[in-house]
């Protein structure tokens, strides 16, 4: 339902965002932090974006994210919107944290780091100081890195020239990989695949990838995984009922158009219901389709051929199952390991193509939560990492399908195909579709070691007053990263406007 003016022919706002993802709805509150008047337009019927929800037969799927980490930034958002998390979600930390599945059976992590460092000790006897002293490092690595990294819009090297910082940066081997830090301090296959799995989904191999994400080790054991009691879309409800209550207004069922310029700076956007006039915008959808299809050529940063050359992280062929039963061996989160991982390594990053036996992930959600399936039921999300760009030619879906379906089913012992009651399939093409993504990507560029920080597409656009906040700029891909994306975006174009404002005498 949209609550902005029907007849915006005559309308200005100070700020347009748009997109009503998780850094579109970040923004939106924001700015109205600095007194304000914003609208967010978004294309579907529901804010979301990637983490919309729909609900077939009883079953309510979450289409995206489904990993609730680093719980401070949530708190974060809602403490600076003069809030609280709890008001608004009912939070319960998962033990355990989930379950890893190799070609020898499972592995339950648990939910505290003694655990965790006990676990460690039965795979590799005597490696306990050796994850002390990794997880010691680790947790320096996340709050530097969210003191002095995280928090910038990366326009310029010179944001992160503090001498304290740059100094605490290399004694930490932030910019050597993260799978030759790992290795300085484990030699396991097992434990080794445990600490690199955080960074498969952020887009490159972990020899290639900043050692600075070994942060993600730190939050994932320190500061624990977490679900939203009735679905991660209940962030997004949380999100925009904040906004709601801060005045933003919304424009759903309306796409943007074009991105409009006068006099040398932005004047508002163009949509399919009409104009908007504005003195600034945010633009929190796809980066390359906002630049490369909205906005006037003379305006660009980038041109095609940037793009082209960037590195993409994995696409995603996503699987939403519904079964009519319990099953009695998953957790809420799955990881299968349970095959090589360099094949499917050079599908997804060397040698884009459709992988044979793909490493796969399984969320179970309606463990966790009885509202999620019907009584008696099973609610399954199954995604593999795809190399960004893949379109079937033939039954290439099925194919992997029936691969993971057969895998699953030999890992917990139970018949699902024969009990599936409602399937859907969603990948390359309908992010395309849904969110104009570039190369159908998933997730945003990848975060390697010339794909980090202010080494990003630049958030300050070349047209005064426009900027971008999502995946595909800082800080990068996730969920709290792009929370704090849009805030970090917004905080600039309030700064824009505040000496926009100053340079006319102050006249709004």
């Amino acid at each position: 339902m949209n609550d902005f003016a029907s007849h915006i022919d005559d309308v200005l706002v100070d700020a347009v965002v748009i997109g009503a993802g998780f850094a579109g709805l970040a923004a939106a509150s924001r700015l109205t932090d600095s007194g304000l008047s914003v609208v967010v337009v978004e294309k579907h019927d529901m804010s979301g974006g990637r983490a919309r929800v729909f609900k077939e037969d009883g079953f309510t799927f979450d289409m995206g994210p489904s990993w609730y980490w680093m719980p401070d930034v949530f708190e974060q958002f809602f403490e600076a919107a003069g809030a609280k998390v709890e008001t608004y979600l009912d939070l319960v930390r998962l033990d355990p944290s989930y379950k890893v599945w190799f070609d020898d059976g499972p592995v339950d992590i648990p939910a505290t780091s003694e655990r965790v460092r006990a676990l460690f000790e039965s795979i590799e006897p005597g490696s306990g100081p050796a994850f002390d002293r990794f997880m010691k490092e680790a947790g320096e690595k996340y709050r530097l890195g969210m003191a002095e990294f995280v928090w910038k819009p990366g326009n310029s090297v010179w944001e992160f020239a503090k001498p304290g910082a740059l100094f605490s940066a290399m004694s930490l081997s932030m910019f050597s990989s993260l799978s030759r830090h790992i290795r300085n301090h484990f030699s396991h296959p097992k434990i080794i695949q445990l600490l690199e799995f955080p960074v498969l989904f952020l887009g490159s191999r972990p020899e290639k990838s900043p050692a600075l994400y070994s942060l993600m080790n730190f939050a994932d054991t320190e500061l624990g995984t977490w679900y939203p009691m009735g679905g991660m879309f209940e962030i997004v409800r949380a999100m925009e009922t904040l906004a709601r209550e801060k005045g933003v207004q919304f424009m759903f069922n309306t796409e943007v158009t074009g991105i409009v310029e006068k006099d040398g700076q932005v004047a508002g956007v163009s949509t399919n219901s009409g104009p908007i006039q504005s003195k600034s915008v945010i633009a929190a959808a796809d980066y390359h389709h906002v630049e490369q299809r909205l906005l006037p050529t003379t305006w660009r940063l980038y041109d095609q051929a940037y793009w082209d050359s960037r590195k993409m992280s994995p696409g995603a062929l996503i699987y939403y199952i519904g079964i009519n039963k319990r099953l009695d061996n998953l957790d809420h989160h799955n990881l299968f390991f349970d095959v090589p991982f360099d094949p499917h390594a050079d599908a997804i990053y060397d040698h884009p193509s459709w992988p044979k036996d793909p490493l796969f992930y399984v969320a179970a959600p309606s463990k966790t939560d009885a509202s999620v399936a019907p009584e008696g039921c099973e609610n399954l999300f199954i995604l593999i990492p795809l190399a960004a760009g893949l379109s079937p030619t033939g039954n290439e879906h099925e194919v992997l399908f029936e691969n993971v379906m057969a895998r699953l089913e030999e890992a917990v012992g139970s018949d699902i195909r024969g009990s599936i009651v409602y399937k859907r399939s969603y990948a390359h093409k309908d992010f395309q579709e849904d969110y104009n993504a570039y190369r159908g990507n998933a997730y945003g560029l990848a975060n390697t070691m010339t794909q980090t920080a202010f080494m990003k597409p630049k958030m300050r656009s070349k047209l005064p007053g426009l900027f971008y906040a999502g995946q595909l700029t800082t800080p990068g891909p996730g969920v709290p990263p792009s929370l704090i994306s849009g805030q970090v975006a917004a905080n600039e174009a309030s700064e824009w406007l505040k000496k926009s404002r100053t340079n006319v005498g102050g006249v709004r």
